[in-house]
C-alpha cells in the first residue's frame, strides 16, 4: 500500500515512525554532536516529512517548524502540522525524552495525530486512532514541567494540590507521559507554537484527556499567528481543580519568591 492509499491517521503514524527511525540512524552514524547533530536531524527529518506529505496529500496545507510559513495554508480546511524533532536539545544530547509530531488539523481542530518517541525502547508511536485504556492515577498528582524552564503556574498549582513535580524534556514527551500514565498533569505557560502541541493534543484528546488553554478555552490551530501562549493536558479527574487553581493565582503573592 502506498502512502497516498493510507487513511489520514495511518499516514500520520507511518510518517512519525519512519522519521523517528531516520533520526535514530542520523544520531548513531553521523558522528555529529550538539547543535550540529540537532541541525542535521531537523533538516533531514523535515525534508522527509514534507516531501512525503506533499506527495501523499497534494491538496492539503502544511505547517512545519523547520520551513518558512506559507500563508496559503490559511485558505485550506485540511492542514498538516508537524514538528520533525520536538526536543532538539534532548535529541542532540543523546537523551530519550524527545519526539516526532505529525498531525492533521481540520478547520482548526486537531483530528488526527501521531507522536513517535524514538528514544524509548520498542519504537513507541502513540496514535489518535488507536487509543489505549488509561492507567490508574497516582494518589498525588504528578505535574510534568520543563527540565530547564519550569512554568511558575505549574509549580504554584502543584504546591496547592500537594502534587509532585516531574522534570522532562520535549513537549511531546511530556504530553505522552500523561497518556502513558506516567503523570497526571502537563500545565505549560511559557509559550509554544502550533507544531509543539497539535499532534500531542490529537493523541491526548483521543485517549479521553482534558486538553485546553490554561483558562479553559479551546486550543485552535492553523491560525495566522502560530504562537500559543499556554496549554493544559491532564486527566479529566484533575481538570476542574487545576483550572480553578490557575484562575485563582495571585501574581503578587504566588510568584513573589520565584
Amino acid at each position: 500500500m502506498t502512502l497516498a492509499e493510507l487513511d489520514d491517521a495511518a499516514l500520520a503514524a507511518k510518517l512519525a515512525l519512519e522519521a523517528g527511525r531516520l533520526l535514530t540512524v542520523v544520531r548513531e552514524v553521523s558522528g555529529l554532536a550538539g547543535k550540529a547533530l540537532g541541525d542535521h536531524g531537523d533538516r533531514d527529518a523535515n525534508r522527509f516529512l514534507c516531501e512525503a506529505i506533499r506527495a501523499a496529500r497534494p491538496d492539503d496545507g502544511l505547517l512545519s517548524e523547520e520551513e518558512k510559513d506559507n500563508p496559503e495554508r490559511l485558505a485550506r480546511s485540511r492542514v498538516w502540522i508537524i514538528d520533525p524533532v520536538d526536543g532538539t536539545r534532548e535529541y542532540s544530547e543523546g537523551r530519550g525524552d524527545w519526539a516526532v509530531h505529525v498531525a492533521l488539523a481540520v478547520d482548526g481542530v486537531p483530528v488526527h495525530g501521531a507522536v513517535a518517541l524514538p528514544g524509548l525502547e520498542g519504537e513507541v508511536v502513540l496514535r489518535s486512532d488507536r487509543p489505549d485504556t488509561l492507567r490508574p492515577m497516582a494518589e498525588r498528582p504528578r505535574f510534568l514541567i520543563s527540565r530547564t524552564r519550569p512554568a511558575r503556574e505549574a509549580e504554584a498549582v502543584a504546591a496547592a494540590l500537594g502534587g509532585e513535580l516531574v522534570p522532562m524534556g520535549s513537549a511531546g514527551a511530556k504530553a505522552m507521559a500523561v497518556v502513558r500514565g506516567e503523570a497526571e498533569v502537563y500545565l505549560h505557560s511559557g509559550g509554544q507554537y502550533e507544531w509543539d502541541s497539535c499532534a500531542p493534543v490529537a493523541v491526548a484528546a483521543a485517549h479521553g484527556l482534558h486538553c485546553s488553554r490554561i483558562d479553559g478555552s479551546p486550543l485552535l490551530y492553523n491560525q495566522p499567528d502560530t504562537y500559543m501562549p499556554d496549554l493544559l493536558i491532564c486527566r479529566q479527574e484533575w481538570a476542574e481543580q487545576v483550572l480553578g487553581r490557575v484562575s485563582g493565582l495571585d501574581p503578587f503573592n504566588d510568584f513573589a519568591t520565584k
